[in-house]
């Protein structure tokens, strides 16, 4: 007992301080995000914003209305659904009589026949667009009038072949929600401003996929990204491939948190770990050094059998720092989010639950989306299995 007792006390030191160096790597990331010279704004090209919709969502209407109130001299907004019943489409019809002077278009897709429901509309609404410039967004996000400016600004730079943005979680209700809205404005930026760091980007996130459609067509367009669950890890990669530049904005969005209860949020971080695992494999394992409170209770653990709590302690409160900076400077500093800020002291417990996820991510090859069950297979791929 008493050599378990080391070993448990070593090994949750010694992952403390790789999950120290993380953390040092994440400053240093910030600060690189954060001076990085300013974009002009005067690059302004027509635009056409994909908006794919599924049923009615919290906070929907607002996240609608945000993109028919952009302060930009051309754009035309395309929603695409399954059906002309579907209820989203009926905030988007009262939207168009408000906003009359917006460009909209309609797109149906029907059921989808292949595992990405989102591509399979991409697929009929991408033919109506008339623009070079595309910005594609997920429902679950609220922008300001000032988005579309911000976000074209860099494609000033012919070299520039895809902008994607940072994004601050927005809980819509309960512990859970608030959780999970933690985990995508901390870990969520932390993961994405080392990766701009150590390699430049190489992928997209799905709130904000912004691409020229050249770029876009050169990779195949939509249609190779139909057996994907994670589209905008693909698209992005392949547009970086070309050797186009893949950049990340300073604009930040609001990704609004859907689940609100335990059994949905936990489902739903769990398949996110699990595409995460299947697409980038390699630097999925490495994620586990990364987590800070694991490492920390594991030599509270063994401090506490090898009868010298004070020790356990130390440096179970050396982790609960640890998580507490990276709320800090990541949740707050870079996607000002002031909940990072508020609860700051909670996030440890995220940090928790992220390692359990990551554990989970490794419990099978299958994922329930929008009631199917799904087989992932590495490269990302998806395969319906049956309906549950």
């Amino acid at each position: 007992m008493h050599i378990f007792a080391y070993i448990l006390f070593y090994a949750g030191l010694l992952g403390l301080l790789c999950s120290t160096g993380f953390l040092v790597l994440t400053l240093y990331s910030v600060f690189r995000f954060l001076a990085r010279a300013k974009q002009p704004l005067g690059f302004t090209p027509p635009v056409t914003l994909f908006k794919p919709v599924h049923g009615l969502e919290p906070q929907l209407e607002r996240n609608l209305e945000s993109f028919f109130t952009q302060d930009y001299p051309h754009f035309e907004l395309i929603f695409g659904a399954r059906h002309a019943s579907d209820k989203a489409l009926a905030i988007v019809a009262q939207l168009q009589k408000k906003y009359p002077n917006v460009a909209v278009k309609i797109a149906l897709s029907g059921d989808p026949d292949r595992p990405n429901a989102k591509v399979c509309s991409l697929l009929r609404m991408v033919p109506l667009a008339t623009t070079d410039h595309w910005i594609i967004s997920d429902s679950d996000v609220e922008v300001t009038p000032s988005y579309i400016r911000e976000v074209m600004a860099p494609f000033a730079d012919p070299q520039v072949g895809m902008i994607t943005c940072l994004y601050r979680g927005v809980p819509t209700g309960g512990l859970w929600s608030r959780l999970e809205a933690l985990g995508m404005s901390v870990e969520m930026t932390a993961g994405v401003v080392c990766a701009d760091t150590l390699e430049g980007m190489k992928f997209a996130l799905g709130p904000t996929m912004a691409g020229r459609r050249d770029a876009i067509e050169r990779t195949g367009g939509m249609a190779p990204l139909l057996d994907y669950c994670s589209d905008d890890y693909i698209l992005g990669n392949e547009i970086a491939k070309l050797g186009y530049r893949v950049l990340l904005s300073d604009y930040i969005v609001n990704h609004i948190v859907l689940n609100r209860t335990f059994h949905d949020s936990v489902a739903h971080q769990t398949r996110w770990m699990k595409s995460t695992r299947f697409s980038r494999p390699k630097g999925h394992l490495g994620t586990v050094l990364t987590f800070a409170m694991p490492f920390g209770l594991l030599s509270l653990v063994g401090g506490l059998l090898m009868h010298n709590a004070a020790a356990g302690l130390a440096v179970f409160a050396a982790a609960y720092l640890n998580r507490v900076i990276l709320s800090i400077a990541t949740g707050w500093a870079v996607v000002r989010d002031r909940r990072s800020l508020t609860y700051c002291w909670l996030y440890p417990l995220r940090d928790l639950m992220g390692f359990f996820f990551w554990l989970a991510s490794y419990s099978g090859t299958t994922v329930v989306w929008r009631g199917e069950l799904y087989r992932l297979s590495y490269g990302g791929k998806m395969e319906r299995v049956k309906p549950i």
